[in-house]
């Protein structure tokens, strides 16, 4: 019986509250609503009597309801929902025949996400409801917002009998996502193959590019998929597809290092010289990352004059990341210890650096310096004096090796010449640094020739008489590079007497004086020195001299 309205009659309403209270301690049934969490769990009045009959499986009141309340079927809640989505998400099959052969044509009707009653079964894994929907007609391609379908679903939960059965049902294999992944892409990601061969024996296209031209091919090889690799090369896939990027399968094997994978490509002629729009090419990036044995594999079959054609050589970028079992293997191999970067790479440095000994000192690597110095690596190719950033990056060691193998510990800063050795300039704030400068023969009688002597000095403001302030050098590695002339030639007591020196001139005398002999300060250096508490000492060990 129907109200007028078209309202449960109040018999028939109280008849279901007194269902729900004999045995409403049974939850088996009991789930958490995926985008509502409907307010009705905290109040029973706020539910709709017919979805109370659903989620506890209540048939015969979804039967009664459907004859007395007919209108209820197709009210929809405030995220589109309406009965028949609620029975598929809580798996209720005979609530679904009931509903459907009430009302047959809500079978595809979508809350507002667009999910459809067997999408909602899928996601929840209920095999009878999918089967009660697609007897009813549902189309399985219908897909959600986000543009999945109940096949792709299906993969994604790893249902072998739910995509089976829409699979029965004609379900289109080849359905994209939003990100462009088809089925199979899935299926791959998940590494299952009784899934893969279901879906290629219903028509599955092997070489779907996704969006980003991601094939399930390269899904499988950035996901570490060996078996689902093993599959797709069986079934014809293309081993040297390349992404938007210009990434292969190899490429992403090498980065992400996985041997096998890897080995796996070369066995089946997977091209090594396929270069991605950086130009870079999978030997690249495995040095980059450091993954020597993967190294070892691809220089056989890496060609020399695409390495060449790149404008960075695998031994660079092993010497900037510090990747020194690569360094060894890549020398062991034959790679030029004085390959050069490209002008276009280089320029992209503020320093213009060239050679991988230069990204080994700029990197602090001094084992990895040690290496290319034994290799032959050459001094004089890049812009900025190797001992010279050495001493900027303040790493003693590698300064050590370098001045070993023939570096001129006396060189100057070309955009700041001065009267006394540049590298004495950079590490005037690391006297650790400058001992051992000096330990290994640092002129530094050189800081205490003075034009001026005990005469008066010109005045200067601030350093703006010389060009440059040469203090920067200790900041800024770009002005190493600079070959402008500058105006004249910095004399030490001019530069420890400026602004920036404040805190470091009397330590850098004191230490100095230790390496000297026959010396007298100029007077400015004893105007500056006069008040600083290391004084006493320096006026000891220079009066020693006199």
């Amino acid at each position: 019986m129907v109200t007028t309205n078209g309202t449960i009659p109040a018999s028939l309403s109280r008849t279901l509250f007194q269902r729900q209270n004999i045995d409403n301690t049974d939850t088996s049934n009991s789930q958490t609503h995926p985008t509502a969490i409907h307010s009705s769990f905290n109040s029973l009045r706020d539910v709709e009597p017919i979805v109370f009959a659903i989620q506890r499986g209540d048939a015969q009141t979804v039967n009664e309801l459907s004859v007395a309340a007919p209108l209820s079927l197709v009210k929809e809640n405030k995220e589109g929902w309406i009965p028949l989505h609620e029975a598929a998400y809580y798996g209720q099959a005979e609530c679904i025949k009931a509903l459907m052969k009430a009302q047959p044509g809500s079978v595809d009707k979508r809350t507002l996400q667009e999910q459809t009653a067997l999408l909602l079964s899928v996601s929840g894994q209920h095999l009878s409801c999918v089967q009660c929907l697609l007897q009813a007609g549902a189309d399985p391609d219908i897909s959600c917002k986000n543009k999945e379908t109940p096949l792709y679903k299906a993969c994604e939960r790893e249902n072998v009998e739910i995509v089976s059965l829409i699979l029965s049902f004609g379900a289109t294999v080849n359905q994209r996502c939003n990100r462009g992944w088809t089925a199979l892409h899935e299926a791959v990601c998940r590494d299952n193959m009784e899934i893969c061969e279901m879906l290629v024996r219903a028509g599955a296209t092997i070489n779907p590019p996704n969006t980003y031209s991601i094939t399930p091919l390269i899904v499988a090889v950035q996901q570490g998929r060996v078996e689902a690799l093993r599959y797709l090369i069986r079934k014809g896939a293309d081993v040297n597809m390349q992404t938007c990027d210009g990434a292969t399968a190899l490429y992403e094997a090498s980065r992400d290092g996985h041997r096998e994978i890897v080995e796996l490509l070369l066995s089946h002629n997977t091209d090594a010289n396929k270069p991605t729009k950086t130009g870079l090419l999978p030997l690249h990036i495995a040095a980059q990352y450091g993954h020597h044995e993967i190294v070892s594999l691809l220089v056989p079959v890496t060609s020399r004059a695409r390495v060449r054609h790149s404008g960075i050589s695998p031994l660079h970028l092993a010497a900037e990341h510090n990747r020194d079992m690569v360094t060894a293997i890549l020398l062991k191999t034959g790679a030029d210890v004085n390959a050069t970067l490209s002008h276009n790479r280089s320029m992209r440095y503020s320093d213009h650096r060239t050679t991988p000994l230069y990204f080994a000192i700029a990197n602090g690597s001094s084992k990895t310096v040690e290496m290319l110095l034994k290799a032959g690596a050459n001094l004089s190719l890049d812009p900025v004096n190797p001992l010279l950033a050495a001493v900027r990056h303040g790493c003693a060691r590698t300064v050590s090796l370098l001045l070993e193998h023939g570096a001129d510990i006396n060189t100057s800063v070309p955009a700041c010449p001065t009267t006394f050795p540049g590298a004495i300039v950079l590490c005037m704030n690391n006297l650790p640094l400058l001992k051992c400068l000096l330990d290994k023969g640092c002129d530094a009688q050189a800081c205490f020739r003075c034009a001026y002597g005990c005469g008066p000095h010109p005045a200067q403001d601030s350093m703006s008489s010389i060009g440059v302030d040469i203090s920067k050098c200790t900041n800024d590695m770009s002005l190493l590079t600079c070959t402008e002339p500058a105006v004249s030639k910095v004399q030490f007591c001019e530069l420890i007497s400026s602004p920036s020196m404040c805190n470091w001139e009397g330590p850098i005398v004191d230490l100095l004086l230790d390496y000297v002999g026959n010396v007298q300060l100029c007077a400015r250096l004893t105007e500056v020195l006069g008040s600083r508490r290391e004084w006493p000492s320096i006026k000891a060990k220079s009066c020693e001299y006199i």
